[in-house]
């Protein structure tokens, strides 16, 4: 049976042999929350207790910013700097080589990737201003990797967990371009502050596009939700000589306080992106947050595999349909619990 990839179509029931049984969910907080745990299984756990449990209410009430769309917990992932450096020891990761081609150069908790081709390197996410550095320049010397041969950055939105190490990248790195969605362009020069200091405006990423360093690529997804201009990619990497296709979804939290037009368009993303990682036939998700994919741990198993032993983050066509079926799910009962207050 081919994996059902939307949560009103369908919730897939999984056994040891594959998908089993598919029913349509009742419309309730309930009936959303039952298909998202079916949905999320061993694979996506985190993704589950972030979109799909509320938080205490604070005192901006549930769903405020250390939880939202619009945040990191903790208020890491706003456009503003971090309210203080944590300790190193808290954040720090070692780089990782997690294919042939694809290197792991984020934080304990944020992910960054280098994609290597033959023509120069493709850095995805710029992460806090205080990491970026030992992170990603740091780290691409460790792997043996050139900073000089960045020739793109790609950051999936612009929150500072994710692009506050922008402008130094941009200052480091002679002729790198740097690309936004044209939405997060607009909120990076129209903001007071930027992490990290404002970047240069540089490259759109628009829908389709596709960011090439010789023989690896990839193509942009706009996936608007999470914030107005996030991006999403598909690429392929090769992995102990192998093809292993791709699906990174730039932003994956909800508020739990939006309005109905914000689900709406989130979900919309959601069901766009599980199409277009299933036309593709990915087998492999990545996000910019380990609480989502597990990346800190995944990237260091990786690392340490011995010849032929599977790729962790192969977790095959149908995990990854789960994974969209999961925040289709949990996106519909924030949206009904919001509805109902």
């Amino acid at each position: 049976m081919k994996p059902t990839i939307s949560i009103v179509a369908a919730t897939m029931l999984v056994c040891p042999m594959g998908v089993i049984l598919a029913q349509t969910p009742p419309a309730t907080v309930e009936g959303y929350l039952g298909a998202a745990k079916i949905a999320a299984g061993t694979d996506w756990p985190g993704t589950f207790l972030r979109l799909c449990v509320p938080p205490p209410a604070g005192p901006q009430g549930v769903g405020a910013v250390g939880r939202g769309g619009s945040g990191g917990r903790g208020g890491s992932g706003g456009r503003g700097t971090a309210s203080r450096i944590p300790p190193r020891e808290t954040w720090y990761a070692e780089p990782a080589k997690v294919a042939d081609n694809l290197y792991f150069i984020g934080t304990r908790i944020h992910s960054a990737w280098a994609l290597v081709g033959s023509e120069g390197i493709i850095v995805i996410e710029a992460l806090f201003d205080y990491a970026a550095k030992d992170e990603i320049l740091d780290g691409l010397k460790k792997l043996g990797l050139d900073r000089n041969k960045v020739k793109y950055v790609l950051l999936s939105h612009a929150h500072a967990d994710h692009d506050g190490g922008a402008k130094l990248l941009q200052d480091e790195i002679p002729g790198v371009h740097l690309i936004y969605g044209q939405e997060d362009w607009d909120a990076v020069d129209q903001a007071a502050t930027h992490a990290g200091g404002k970047p240069k405006r540089d490259k759109v990423g628009d829908d389709g596009m596709v960011v090439s360093v010789g023989d690896a690529s990839l193509r942009i997804v706009t996936m608007p939700g999470h914030t107005p201009g996030t991006l999403s990619y598909l690429f392929e990497v090769r992995d102990q000589g192998k093809p292993l296709r791709i699906a990174y979804v730039g932003g994956t939290a909800i508020p739990f306080n939006g309005s109905a037009a914000y689900y709406d368009t989130y979900l919309a993303s959601a069901k766009k992106m599980a199409k277009a990682a299933a036309d593709y036939g990915a087998t492999a998700l990545l996000s910019n947050h380990s609480e989502f994919d597990d990346a800190y741990l995944k990237a260091h198993t990786a690392a340490s595999r011995q010849p032929g032993e599977a790729n962790p983050f192969d977790v095959g066509a149908a995990a990854v349909a789960r994974y969209f079926t999961l925040v289709q799910a949990c996106a519909s009962a924030a949206k009904i619990r919001v509805g109902s207050q």
